[in-house]
This record gives C-alpha cells, structure tokens and sequence, in this order.
C-alpha cells in the first residue's frame, strides 16, 4: 500500500503544472492564453498580468484562432494558410501540457469556435478562399465530418450559440451576417445588408440571441442587427475621430466585444489607437450612445514581427469572463473598465490578436471554463461554466 502511494505522488509530481499553488483550494484562477506564431504565453490575471510560462508549439506558419473545452480540457490552435489550401489545425492538452495531435488539410482554416459540449469544431476555410465553406470537424480526432456553405465568400469569423443549436457565421466578403443549424448543416438566416466596402468583419451576439454587433471594412465604427427579423436596426459611426490613415487596416474597427452584463459595446479603433465605449442599454428602441473614448498605451500601428500570414496589425477585443477587463490584442493593453484606462500590459499580446481566456479552480483536474471562440458575447461568457 504505502508502495502504490509512492507511486502515485510520483507520478504527480512529474505532471507539468498549469496552475501556481499560490492559493488555498477552492480559489478561481483568471488566465488569458496568447498565441504569437510558434509559442503558447500564458499570463495570471490575478496576479497583475505575470507571465506564467511560455511554451514553443509547432504553429510557425502562422496562427489564425483558437478554442479551448473545458469538458475535454482540451485547447485547439488553427495554423496556416486562410486560403484554398494549406491549413492546419493543433490539439493541446492544458493539463499535461502536450500536442496531442497535429493535423493538415486540403482546406484554408482561419478562426473558428467549437461547440459547448467540446465534441465539434466549426471551421471556416478562410477569408481569402474563393468559396464560402465551414468545415465541420471531429474534436477528438480532427477529421472533417460535414461542410457547411454560407452562400457567401471568404469564411473568417464564427461564433456557436449558447446552447449549441446554431452557428454564426461572419464570410468576410459578403454583406450578410448569416446563420446557420449546428443539426442540419443548413442555412437558416442571413442578417442585412450590411453597409462597408467589403462586408463582415469581427461580431458578436448578446447571449438571447437576439441581437448581432458587427463590424465592417472600411467603416470605423458598427453596425446592430435584428437576429430575428434579420433587419439592420442601427448604424454607428465613431465620432470625432479621424476614420483612415496611410497604412490603416481595412477594418478600421477590426474588434468588437459585449459585456458579459450586456451593457456596454467596446470597440476597436485601429486608425487612432483607441477603444471606444458605447452604451447599449436602450436597445432596440434607441441606438448606441457613446460614452468613452480610451487612448491605448500599445499603438495599432505596422506590422506584426515576426509574423507568417495575416501582419498588418488591426487589433482584436474580448472581455474577461466577469466583465473587469478588456484585452487589446495587437496593443498588449488590458483595460480596467471600471477606471476605463489601460491597468496591464502583456507583452505577447502586442504582436498578436489570438487570445483567450481559460479559468481553473484549485483542487479541480479541469478548466472550468474557456472561451469557446474569440470573441466574447454579453451573457453568452457565462454559459459554458462547467461547475
């Protein structure tokens, strides 16, 4: 007996860590994970943005999103090329710290969200590709099993709903945001038109489903769409500001993120490095109101070095899961939106718009929550909370 418990504190003791003991059992852990070209930086939120170790994947060709389960315990790092061929798609193991597989298709991949039961990835085969085709593929081995095709072109963005029923689907080149059955595979609805020279950008959804936050090439600021009508309700220009530059992105607003209580929008300024608050309590019955303009310390400015694919920077938002903050990628800023100013800066992040939030619990084998995509959506952060 006391030999099988030796052996068990052994083998213990060999695990990687992916938690610091630096509290008692029970304490909720807050972390964002970021992805430069090649490398894993993870940093503790609660402990004033330290980093907490860097580890080297194989994603050099360039990294296009991330997702992570934490039913499976498992985080998923698309790679490659956006466009007909040549992407990739890596499976990590957060508790041991290991690729448990890496897999290359025929297909483009770009950023994608994976369902609430940590079974499904929902692939979009890139915004540069000439179709408008999501792959649908097994988490657990990474083979394709279906497509879905939006009926647009260049599949880029995605967000699965809460309950696991429906998927978002943001072709960058088309000016419908559309949407679409996880169970049959088929199109169901498509939100617009659209304004913007080159159709959708980075969205988001509130957690009813009821309302759609879009952002478009070519226009600095957003748009609201009525999920269930399908109808554009209101245009929202960011005032006051400069709307293009020498060498600006062509999303000038390339982020967007709900708060988790669903009362405020934070938006991207990539032309002015700045993030723009609005107000959303009024609707549907009234639009948007502004009500803050954030100066970031990480300009949105050239060029991501070193960067494969996807280098001009342009900047990314999501909020943490309980609303304190909002993380900047392509700047490195973290906003305290209470103080609305920036209160950390994580150094990988300023190179980088592929970031996630991931939270463990002390004495708890698994994360017990991950964000399902990129892109955070009002009361949505809250629904895949394995408790």
């Amino acid at each position: 007996m006391r030999l099988g418990v030796r052996v068990v504190l052994l083998a213990l003791a060999l695990l990687p860590l992916i938690i610091p003991a630096l509290a008692q059992a029970g304490t909720l852990h807050h972390y964002e994970y970021v992805f430069p070209d090649s490398s894993i930086d993870v940093y503790d939120i609660d402990n004033h943005g330290s980093l907490v170790k860097h580890v080297s994947v194989p994603t050099s060709a360039g990294v296009r999103g991330a997702v992570a389960s934490p039913v499976t315990g498992m985080l998923y790092i698309s790679y490659g090329s956006d466009r007909n061929r040549g992407g990739s798609l890596l499976k990590y193991n957060l508790m041991t710290d290991q690729v448990v597989w890496a897999k290359h298709y025929s297909f483009g991949v770009d950023s994608m969200s994976i369902s609430p039961d940590g079974k499904t990835i929902y692939m979009p085969t890139g915004e540069l590709a000439s179709g408008g085709v999501w792959k649908v593929i097994d988490a657990n081995n990474g083979n394709p099993t279906a497509s879905i095709d939006s009926g647009g072109t260049g599949p880029h963005n995605t967000v699965v709903s809460p309950d696991g029923a429906r998927l978002y689907l943001g072709p960058r080149n088309t000016n419908y945001l559309v949407v679409a059955s996880t169970r049959t595979h088929q199109v169901i609805r498509k939100i617009g038109p659209t304004g913007g020279v080159g159709g959708i950008r980075p969205f988001t959804i509130n957690g009813a489903q009821s309302l759609a936050f879009i952002t478009l090439s070519g226009f600095l600021g957003f748009q609201v769409g009525d999920i269930r009508s399908g109808r554009i309700l209101y245009t929202v220009p960011v005032l006051g500001f400069p709307t293009t530059r020498r060498g600006a992105p062509s999303a000038r607003s390339h982020g967007i993120s709900l708060a988790p209580n669903e009362r405020e929008i934070y938006l991207m300024d990539a032309v002015n490095s700045y993030v723009h608050v609005f107000d959303v309590t009024g609707l549907p019955g009234s639009p948007p109101r502004p009500v803050a303009d954030i100066r970031l310390i990480g300009a949105v400015s050239g060029k991501e070095s070193p960067c494969a694919y996807d280098c001009r920077k342009s900047g990314w938002l999501h909020h943490s899961r309980d609303g304190r903050y909002v993380f900047v990628g392509d700047s490195g800023d973290v906003i305290d939106t209470t103080l609305r100013k920036t209160a950390l800066m994580l150094p990988a992040m300023a190179n980088t718009r592929k970031e996630i939030e991931i939270d463990f619990e002390d004495g708890v084998p698994l994360p017990i929550w991950a964000m399902n995509n990129r892109s955070s959506s009002g009361a949505h952060v809250q629904a895949n909370n394995i408790t």
